[in-house]
């Protein structure tokens, strides 16, 4: 295929290389500087090219933009490589070849316009001509290349397909599983060929055990089951749930914390049920929070003019992929995750319903609605795959109850108190009160958008309802109470306007005048405990309090009135009207629950503490710069509310995960599953892992490297690196100690041929990098919390995990009451044991697999060993005896003949 003669520009750590007349030449940064900025080049990923070049206005035909064009809601891992395998061309030889393949990728692209058999076409045209007025730089390149179409194409709205109602579920039969039964549908999900898996055959029955019928009210059975490492625990729970959603009729969700274990989920669940029913419908859903998923109204307004310049061209792009996305997910689902990281801001956000702003069926895009479709798919589905968060909200708050989730498997089980203590929460800050400001009021002075207030919301209802329409004026009056745009600055200058604002000046206030870290924490957030609070602050706080009730009050009675409307309808009420009073009464609802745990919040100022809380101001900061100021409040166990909303009004709940427990330790499981709070003894099940740690594992604590040496730690990386050939997933306890040692390191790695990407640094979201990191051997990846928790590449892209030092719970107020309430140290160390069994999980995902995990510590505590799996060597050794274990294993040798490593046991 013959390449694009078009000057192409690539740049690594390694250097950059610029391609003209069939000629790559190595040049300078300040050269490629120039070239990009006077002619465009073909480049691939801008954003990341910038970065590498320090040249952050840099753009020009980024080959990206044209494959999102091209093949909308298509994979393709965003590097050199992962472009030639999806467009079926060979691997760029190193990095001076990539302007090369460039040229040829660019022509294979075009070239694909061309063909009659293009599967993308519909709909290409009509984009492209928007895309041409907006001067999008591959426009005049697709122009001559894509016909324009004999007949009109359909606008995207009108190509979608409508969801449709479906009858209310009947309930579930009450059965009893039978084992053998159990046993044989997990045969029939492994296959014939497969091994067989004791460890996975007992965890498939007890998993049974959890959809027996229940006993007594508000008494659902609960297994908890610890599954190592290859178990297969995944077949293991959906052979007796999809057994039981076969005889019973009934729904089960799956619930995980990690949007790559949903994926895996959502692939294994292939094996049990097809991909649609005789009737057209799913019998697996994934379901996501609303924030998730693409609002058409939002793309309906940022295509006629609600987005300019570069979010224009995004919007139109993000337009092309809803016409052939699955389900309308764009966190995590078919958009590509390095779309929205090309246009440097943030669009994909501002095309999903973050506000809580959707107006339900008074929407002209309801009927079509990916939100309202997943919504209604799951109720009739056999199993509905959804995160822990999201169950939460479910169960805490769902528009129907009939669909609340009954009986639950949590995957990542030992994710659910994070999950229960996030979602049980209460946060009065600047950023959740304007928000609550806008959703009352709607649009003010010169804001842009389609949000609406309560007013516009719900207009013909006020015309019709007199008391409804007071209700309505009372609350815009009261909103005026919250803050508005600017209050940051405001504060700032000492010019708060209002109580709310002024609240939020006085904790700021008193965050500065308590903090004692001496500046030595610029970047990060600053909190103080609710406590000792003078009688000024109480007073504000009084103040406020009073403001949000004076707000509350006549959204009550606005719900009161809506509720009357539902149940005395008039005459004008027809189906969308009902089911858009019925969106407005469930977002009330919601509100007024806030507002009360607010005004709660602000009761407890200056008076006793409650035991179950924990209470605290702070000021949140990034890079030095504050974005937020609030009051928080943080159950001391957020099981309790878990077990009272989750458990109790459930069935059967299973959690499982590979590092549930503590050691031999199952009380702190028990403890932290909420089971206790209902009166529950649950079920215990442990299932050790198949792999043979001792032959495929090797744990190096290196105790010469001293904590703090930015340097020697730096140096430490590089060559943990260099000795593995890379595969190495780097993992860090600080932002600002990941990006000092990648800014010393990346380079002279790049130069050998072993490429660095890390968080907080590339500009590429994180499951782009884990993408990125799993398709490329040599390829390294440093990282912190996110990386160490639901990552899985298997094989030799990862073959060693390093650990800065001893990953220690931050010292945060909140943690510190949780440590006082459950035994100080060992509290700690139950923390860190999980997280370093967490971490290691990483290394080893399949029998053929082999690695080190390195942690850097000159002190690390014996009695964190625990958390490695049995039979694990540990040793503790110098860094240069590491490093020659850790090479001999790269060579493919044993590397066994290293003096002076002692085996701690």
């Amino acid at each position: 295929m013959p390449a694009l003669p078009l000057p192409a520009l690539h740049a690594s750590h390694g250097g950059s290389w610029a391609r003209e007349g069939g000629t790559t030449r190595p040049i300078s940064k300040g050269e490629a500087v120039m070239a990009a900025a006077d002619t465009p080049q073909l480049i691939l990923n801008a954003p990341l090219l910038a970065t590498r070049l320090g040249y952050p206005d840099l753009s020009g035909l980024d080959l990206l933009e044209l494959y999102a064009f091209v093949h909308p809601a298509r994979f393709v891992v965003p590097t050199p490589k992962g472009l030639a395998h999806a467009l079926g061309l060979a691997e760029p030889d190193g990095d001076s070849d990539v302007p090369r393949l460039l040229q040829e990728a660019a022509a294979a692209l075009l070239e694909i316009c061309e063909s009659a058999q293009w599967p993308e076409r519909e709909g290409a045209w009509t984009s492209l001509q928007s895309l041409v007025r907006m001067r999008w730089p591959w426009s005049s390149l697709l122009t001559a290349r894509i016909r324009k179409p004999e007949r009109a194409e359909r606008w995207l709205f009108t190509r979608l397909p409508e969801w449709e109602e479906a009858p209310e579920p009947a309930q579930p039969r009450q059965i009893v599983l039978d084992g053998v039964a159990v046993q044989d549908r997990l045969a029939q999900l492994t296959g014939s060929t497969a091994e067989l898996r004791p460890g996975q055959q007992a965890f498939a029955a007890e998993a049974a055990h959890a959809f027996a019928p229940r006993d007594r009210t508000a008494r659902p059975h609960v297994l908890l089951a610890q599954a190592g490492t290859g178990i297969g625990k995944t077949l293991g729970y959906l052979a007796p749930t999809s057994l039981w959603t076969e005889q019973a009729g009934g729904t089960v969700w799956v619930s995980t914390y990690t949007k790559a274990l949903q994926r895996q989920l959502r692939q294994e669940s292939r094996r049990a049920w097809p991909e649609r029913r005789a009737d057209g419908s799913r019998p697996v859903v994934v379901r996501k929070g609303r924030e998730n998923y693409l609002c058409l109204l939002n793309l309906e307004d940022a295509l006629q003019g609600g987005f300019s310049g570069r979010a224009a061209i995004l919007a139109h792009l993000v337009a092309r992929w809803a016409a052939y996305t699955q389900d309308g997910d764009m966190i995590g689902g078919d958009l590509p995750g390095w779309l929205g990281t090309l246009f440097r801001q943030r669009g994909v956000a501002a095309l999903t319903d973050r506000r809580g702003e959707c107006v339900y069926a008074g929407c002209p895009h309801y009927r079509k609605c990916f939100i309202e479709r997943a919504t209604r798919a799951s109720v009739g589905a056999d199993l509905v795959i959804g995160n822990h968060a999201l169950v939460m909200v479910n169960a805490a708050r769902g528009r129907d109850p009939a669909s609340r989730p009954t009986r639950i498997v949590f995957d990542e089980g030992h994710h659910v108190f994070d999950a229960a203590d996030s979602t049980f929460a209460a946060a009065l800050t600047g950023a959740e009160t304007i928000e609550l400001r806008r959703w009352v009021i709607g649009p003010e002075k010169a804001s842009k958008g389609r949000r609406r207030g309560l007013s516009a919301r719900l207009a013909d209802i006020a015309s019709y309802d007199e008391a409804g329409a007071k209700a309505i004026t009372a609350a815009v009056a009261a909103a005026e109470a919250l803050p508005g745009d600017g209050w940051l600055q405001r504060i700032g200058e000492n010019a708060a306007s209002g109580p709310l604002e002024e609240l939020l000046a006085a904790v700021r206030a008193g965050v500065y005048a308590r903090d004692e870290s001496g500046g030595q924490d610029a970047g990060y957030a600053l909190e103080t405990e609710a406590a000792g609070l003078d009688g000024a602050f109480v007073e504000v706080a009084q103040a406020a309090r009073m403001a949000l009730a004076e707000l509350r009050q006549p959204l009550i009675r606005l719900g009161v009135r809506l509720e009357a409307l539902l149940e005395d309808p008039p005459d004008w009420l027809d189906g969308p009207g009902r089911a858009r009073i019925e969106g407005a009464r469930h977002s009330l609802t919601w509100r007024v629950e806030t507002l009360g745990a607010w005004e709660s919040l602000l009761d407890r100022m200056g008076g006793p503490a409650d035991p179950q809380f924990v209470d605290w101001l702070a000021v949140d900061r990034s890079d030095a710069r504050e974005y937020d100021i609030g009051i928080h409040r943080r159950w001391l166990d957020p099981m309790k509310p878990f077990a009272k909303v989750v458990l109790e009004p459930a069935h059967g709940v299973i959690m499982t995960s590979a590092t549930l427990r503590d050691g031999e330790d199952w009380h702190k499981a028990v403890v932290r599953s909420g089971a206790p709070e209902i009166d529950v003894q649950p079920r215990l099940s442990l299932h050790a892992s198949p792999f043979d740690y001792a032959a495929q594992a090797e744990v190096l604590i290196v105790t010469d490297v001293p904590k703090g040496d930015i340097p020697l730690l730096s140096a430490a990386y590089g060559r943990l690196i260099e000795a593995s050939g890379g595969g190495v997933l780097g993992l860090f306890t600080a932002i600002r100690r990941l990006r000092a040692v990648h800014g010393r390191i990346a380079d002279r790695l790049a130069r050998g041929g072993l490429p660095l990407y890390a968080q907080h640094v590339d500009p590429i979201d994180t499951g782009t990098l884990v993408d990125i990191f799993r398709d490329d051997p040599a390829a390294s990846l440093l990282g912190t919390d996110a990386l160490r928790d639901g990552v899985d590449v298997p094989g030799h892209s990862l073959r060693l995990v390093v650990m800065e030092q001893v990953p220690w719970p931050r010292p945060s107020i909140l943690h510190r009451a949780r440590r006082l309430a459950n035994g100080g140290g060992a509290y700690d160390d139950t923390i860190i044991r999980a997280r370093l069994a967490q971490a290691f999980g990483r290394l080893i995902r399949s029998r053929g697999d082999k690695g080190h995990f390195v942690v850097l510590s000159p002190a690390f505590p014996s009695r964190l060993l625990t958390a490695f799996p049995d039979g694990t060597p540990i040793r503790r050794v110098t860094l240069e005896e590491a490093l020659q274990r850790v090479s001999g294993h790269a060579q493919g040798t044993a590397a066994d003949t290293v003096e002076d490593s002692r085996p701690l046991f």
